[in-house]
Formats: C-alpha cells, structure tokens, sequence
C-alpha cells in the first residue's frame, strides 16, 4: 500500500513549521546576482546591512492557506474601552493563544474603532463558534469591547500581492528606479 502525501500530514505540516525558524530559509546569493548582477560580497554585506537595520525581519515560506483547507479569512474591527486594562490583558492573552490570530493592532479610523484582528477560518460557522467559546465568554469581555464588526474575505480574490513587494514598487517610484537600474 502506497503512502500518499496531503498537503495537511504531519511530514508537511513539520517541513513548513521547520522553514519558519530562524535561518531554517536563506537567499540564494547567487540568483540575486543573476537578477541584479552586482558581486556576491556587495548583496551579502546589503543583506546583512538591510537585517541590522530591521528591514528584512527573516526569510520564510509564503503559504497559500486556502489550499490547507482554511477558506476564510476574518478582519474584525472592535470598539474597546482601554480603561478596562485588566479585561485588556485577559483579552491579549486570549489572542496570544489563539493560533486563528494571526495579527493584531492599533487601528485609526472614522468613529471609534481601535482595534484590528486578522484571522484565519475553515469557515463562517467555526469562527462564530470559535469567537462564542475563546472570546465572549471571557471574564470582562463585553465591558472591555463595546462593538465588533467583523469582514469576511473570501474568495473570488482579484488581486494578491506581497507587501514586501508592493512596498519595493512603491519605493522605486518615489525614487524614479527603472526595472532596468
């Protein structure tokens, strides 16, 4: 009987969790200098410059988590009463554990919204049941959150793009880099 890989097993899963260590992935030198042609000793000591600065945070794999079964993406909005700090910090630590989390942030907007939350979902009634359990049903949540909004990405999608990406088109613009520099 032949043993047939899934995308989701547990070799996979542990191969992908093993790329995000750190220095588990590393720039292949000598296809930067293919694209760009400078020597490999000015992209290493540029790379090691653009660390030290913040600039590249590591290097990992970008991962398509729809076709790992995880089909929606949520982006909720909360209004929350920052006065409320012990609800806060049961809250962070709520999201600190929560691996449907993967970011959350200060948000400034129209009314009176502050907090942003990205997750990730299998779908719309396992984040409602998720949010029930982990969330509304903590201590002081309801004093802490006065109003959550949430957004539901799915697909069509019609433009994907890295950040990293956009942010070096948008940097070559300002400065007037063609392709060919």
């Amino acid at each position: 009987m032949s043993n047939q890989m899934k995308v989701t097993d547990e070799i996979r899963v542990k191969i992908l969790e093993a790329l995000l260590k750190k220095g588990s992935v590393q720039p292949n030198i000598r296809q930067i200098q293919r694209h760009t042609g400078f020597h490999k000793a000015t992209i290493k000591s540029s790379m090691d410059f653009l660390q030290k600065e913040g600039i590249l945070q590591g290097f990992g794999p970008k991962v398509n988590f729809r076709k790992m079964g995880y089909n929606l993406e949520v982006l909720s909005v909360n209004k929350v009463d920052f006065s409320e700090s012990k609800a806060f910090e049961k809250y962070l630590a709520t999201v600190s554990k929560d691996p449907h989390v993967y970011w959350v942030g200060s948000v400034v907007g129209s009314g009176n919204w502050n907090i942003l939350t990205r997750n990730i979902y299998k779908s719309v009634e396992k984040y409602h049941e998720s949010f029930q359990k982990r969330y509304r049903s903590t201590p002081g949540f309801y004093d802490l959150v006065n109003d959550t909004q949430s957004f539901f990405s799915v697909e069509p999608i019609f433009k994907n793009e890295s950040r990293t990406k956009s942010i070096i088109e948008l940097i070559k613009r300002e400065r007037g880099i063609s392709k060919n520099d």
